[in-house]
């Protein structure tokens, strides 16, 4: 497998790679990472079993559209496929460090130029994964249409089929058009995971996001993420809100646009993101 990652990648460079150090390092929840060098360059390989290859494909896709705005930075994807059982995907490597107080506000300003990045529908070009789980990116012209079927009627589906109980699940879904009632958003470029883990500097202080689940759609979905699992300096939204002020409301759309991620969670993990994810529907009902 690696004589075949060598080789791709040194088409792709148009000269000879060949890997002299090869290190394990973290490739999130589901993927082997490492570190790859020849001695002069150095890449990410991420590995997963050869059915990921969709889901990698996926990835490089975002990455490269986020990094083709020219806005936040992102690892540059390289290439990616299939070798015997097993699929890759090759970025730039990025020394990620914690950033202090600028770094933080500079990547509030970056993710809000990014988020100014607009399509005429909301949606993506391709389905992708947010973790391991699916996620639907049919293009769609209304938002509430978009989330209630595509999100979070998607998700609460496939909880039901794992054994999940939300009680109140239909009449939330269905209560969507009113909870949104007068927000307009356009459909903006979004990262789709942004927790902390997907966030960081590099050494240098400049602010990265990265394992993205992009598509197009209400940016809020984003700054809310951050506010899940915290982790974001409160300097990152001091500069977000200098560049893309969030408009009014957010403090409650935040609670149903978090839903998603937490029902998301108890599909992949299980346990008590069942009862929080009803102790959220209560609040947003309420």
């Amino acid at each position: 497998m690696w004589t075949e990652i060598d080789t791709h990648i040194s088409k792709v460079l148009g000269t000879k790679f060949e890997t002299v150090t090869k290190r394990s390092v973290s490739g999130g929840c589901i993927n082997q990472g490492y570190s790859v060098s020849n001695g002069q360059h150095t890449y990410f390989v991420k590995i997963n079993q050869a059915s990921y290859i969709t889901m990698f494909s996926a990835e490089a896709l975002g990455l490269q559209q986020m990094y083709d705005t020219h806005t936040i930075r992102v690892p540059k994807p390289l290439c990616w496929g299939s070798a015997g059982n097993q699929s890759y995907i090759v970025m730039e490597w990025l020394e990620i460090g914690s950033g202090g107080n600028k770094a933080w506000k500079e990547m509030g300003r970056h993710l809000a130029a990014m988020h100014k990045v607009k399509q005429n529908r909301f949606g993506w070009d391709m389905n992708n994964t947010i973790g391991s789980t699916t996620q639907i990116n049919t293009w769609t012209d209304s938002w509430v249409e978009f989330y209630t079927e595509h999100r979070l009627g998607y998700q609460f589906k496939l909880g039901r089929r794992k054994g999940g109980h939300f009680q109140a699940s239909e009449e939330l879904l269905a209560a969507i058009p009113e909870l949104l009632a007068g927000h307009e958003p356009y459909p903006s470029l979004v990262h789709g995971d942004l927790w902390g883990g997907n966030a960081g500097c590099t050494n240098d202080g400049t602010p990265v996001i990265f394992d993205p689940a992009t598509y197009y759609g209400d940016r809020e979905v984003d700054i809310a993420m951050t506010e899940l699992f915290g982790g974001f300096s409160p300097a990152f939204y001091r500069g977000y809100n200098e560049v893309f002020p969030l408009d009014e409301g957010y403090e409650q759309r935040k609670v149903l646009y978090n839903l998603y991620h937490i029902v998301n969670h108890f599909n992949l993990f299980g346990g008590s993101y069942e009862s929080q994810a009803n102790r959220m529907i209560s609040q947003i009902l309420r």
